[in-house]
């Protein structure tokens, strides 16, 4: 490090937003009385076991309850795809 450069540090916390969407941070750093530059990058959490709606996943609304057994009266049916030729093998 050249001279009046400093160590950049960084530090890792989970924290709860409080009711009112304001993160409070109290980070000690170990220095005093001297100015800081800080970055703050937040990514909200969810729970794995959090299951999101069909909404929130990008479907329109109603969209499972309106086609749901659409295709009951006229069953899909897959024909044969026939015979193929042989060809030969590349060795």
């Amino acid at each position: 490090m050249s001279k009046g450069e400093t160590e950049m540090h960084s530090i890792k916390l989970s924290k709860r937003v409080g009711a009112d969407g304001i993160l409070h941070l109290d980070i000690p750093v170990g220095i005093t009385d001297k100015e800081v530059e800080i970055m703050v990058i937040y990514q909200p959490l969810e729970k794995p076991n959090q299951l999101k709606t069909p909404e929130e996943l990008g479907w329109p609304p109603g969209f499972f309850e309106q086609t749901y057994g659409s295709c009951q009266d006229d069953p899909i049916v897959i024909d044969s795809e026939g015979d193929f030729e042989e060809r030969e093998e590349i060795v």
